[in-house]
């Protein structure tokens, strides 16, 4: 694939710096998933580019509200431990079923619903300010997984 068909490392540098944003805008006590955070950003296919987004977590950014689909902890691991992430979401007052999962119609957070038009557009806008450096892995995983979905594009947005 050639590198004009490809997203750029600039295109993906601000797509990153779009899901940070959507992660620290997600209130304490509630949850988000991959899933809406692609859907907010134009991907509504995204979840698995989120996912790899969010492995490269910046210090402070409250990683443990991100969840997936099915009110699971999926990225725990990368807490170190399989129960901090969980301690984390509790100590913001989420509780979980029997089964581990967090109910999403009570806790969650999809911010194509929760903000307007508006807030989202300036939490977006905002964020293509914020520098961030992409990592080999993550540009080979945007420009080559087929299940990126800015796998072959012009200009990826």
């Amino acid at each position: 694939m050639s590198n004009e068909m490809s997203p750029s490392d600039e295109q993906v540098a601000t797509l990153k710096a779009r899901v940070f944003a959507l992660v620290l805008a997600c209130p304490a006590g509630r949850v988000t998933t991959y899933g809406w955070i692609g859907k907010a950003l134009g991907y509504p296919r995204g979840a698995r580019m989120v996912g790899w987004i969010m492995n490269e977590t910046p210090e402070g950014a409250p990683a443990q509200r991100v969840i997936n689909s099915k009110g699971e902890l999926s990225g725990s691991w990368a807490f170190g431990s399989s129960d901090l992430m969980r301690q984390l979401l509790e100590a913001e007052g989420i509780t979980f079923s029997a089964d581990g999962r967090v109910d999403l119609k009570r806790y969650g957070w999809d911010p194509s619903r929760d903000l307007s038009e508006e807030e989202l557009k300036q939490i977006l806008d905002d964020a293509a300010n914020i520098p961030f450096d992409v990592s080999k892995r993550l540009l080979y995983l945007m420009q080559n997984d087929p299940a990126s979905p800015m796998r072959g594009t012009m200009g990826g947005e």
